[in-house]
C-alpha cells in the first residue's frame, strides 16, 4: 500500500502532516519545527484554555457572555447569534449554528475579565506551557492568534487523545453536539442541516460536504483553518482531529 504522506512532498504548497497518537508522533511528512500561522485551528487552544477556566472555578460555561440571553458556552458553541466578523446580533442565542471570530473575541475578553488577566497571559499559563509548545506564540484576536511549528500542534492534538489539563469527563462533554438541531454555513463548506459544533471543536456529524475523509465517524472533531505564510506567500492550512468511538 502507498505510503499516504509521501503524496505531501508533490503538494503545491510548503507543507507539515502528523500523524499523532496518545503515545505521541506515530508519522510525518515535512518540517516540523517551521513556525507557521495556525489562523481558525486556534480556536482549539482558546476553547481548552476556557475549559480548563472552566475547570478551576474562574468562570462557568453558563456565566452570561455576549449579547443578552448568551452564555460562555453559546459562544463556544457559535451559537451565540452574533455575526460572523462582527458585533451585530443575527439571531437569538441558541437558534442557529453562526461561526463567528467575533464572538471568540467576546469569549476571550470574558475570560480575561475573570481571570484578571490578559487573555494571552492566561492562555499561556494555562496551555501552552503546561502542554510545553515552547515554539509557540498568542498575539491578537483569540478566534486565529496562535502562530507556532506542527510539533507544538501535534501536543495539543495528543491532549485531545489522552487529556491532562481537564478531566476526561469535561473533554467529552466539549466533544459532543452543544445546542442540538441547528442549523447553519459551515465556512469553505456551505449550509448544513445540522451544522453541529461541540464546545470549540468542530464536529463532523453527517455534514456533506466536509473537510474531513468520506470514510471518517461522525464522532470526529476537530477545526480547520486557513492562512498565508508570509515568508513564502503560499497558502497554509491546520488541521488538528479525532477519531472517537462510534455512537449510535
Amino acid at each position: 500500500m502507498p505510503d499516504p504522506l509521501a503524496a505531501v512532498a508533490g503538494w503545491p504548497v510548503t507543507a507539515a502532516v502528523a500523524v499523532v497518537t496518545a503515545d505521541g508522533i506515530g508519522a510525518a511528512a515535512g518540517d516540523l519545527d517551521r513556525p507557521r500561522p495556525w489562523a481558525s485551528v486556534s480556536k482549539l487552544l482558546t476553547a481548552l484554555s476556557v475549559l480548563v477556566a472552566a475547570e478551576e472555578g474562574t468562570l462557568s460555561l453558563d456565566d452570561p457572555a455576549g449579547p443578552p440571553g448568551s452564555t460562555v458556552a453559546h459562544l463556544l458553541a457559535h451559537a451565540s447569534g452574533v455575526a460572523p466578523d462582527g458585533p451585530r446580533v443575527l439571531a437569538p442565542p441558541g437558534t442557529r449554528r453562526i461561526y463567528s471570530n467575533a464572538g471568540f473575541e467576546l469569549l476571550g475578553q470574558a475570560l480575561e475579565d475573570a481571570a484578571g488577566m490578559p487573555f494571552a497571559a492566561y492562555l499561556r499559563a494555562a496551555t501552552i506551557e503546561p502542554l510545553g509548545m515552547v515554539a509557540t506564540t498568542f498575539t491578537g484576536s483569540p478566534a486565529a492568534g496562535a502562530h507556532g511549528p506542527l510539533r507544538d500542534l501535534t501536543r495539543l492534538a495528543a491532549e485531545l487523545l489522552t487529556p491532562r489539563l481537564v478531566s476526561p469527563a469535561t473533554l467529552d462533554a466539549a466533544s459532543h453536539v452543544a445546542f442540538p438541531g441547528l442549523d447553519g454555513v459551515l465556512p469553505g463548506y456551505g449550509p448544513q442541516r445540522p451544522n453541529d459544533w461541540g464546545l470549540g471543536f468542530e464536529i463532523r456529524g453527517h455534514k456533506d460536504p466536509h473537510w474531513t475523509g468520506r470514510s471518517n465517524s461522525p464522532a470526529t472533531f476537530g477545526h480547520f483553518g486557513l492562512g498565508e505564510h508570509p515568508a513564502d506567500r503560499q497558502p497554509v492550512a491546520g488541521r488538528a482531529e479525532r477519531q472517537l468511538r462510534q455512537r449510535g
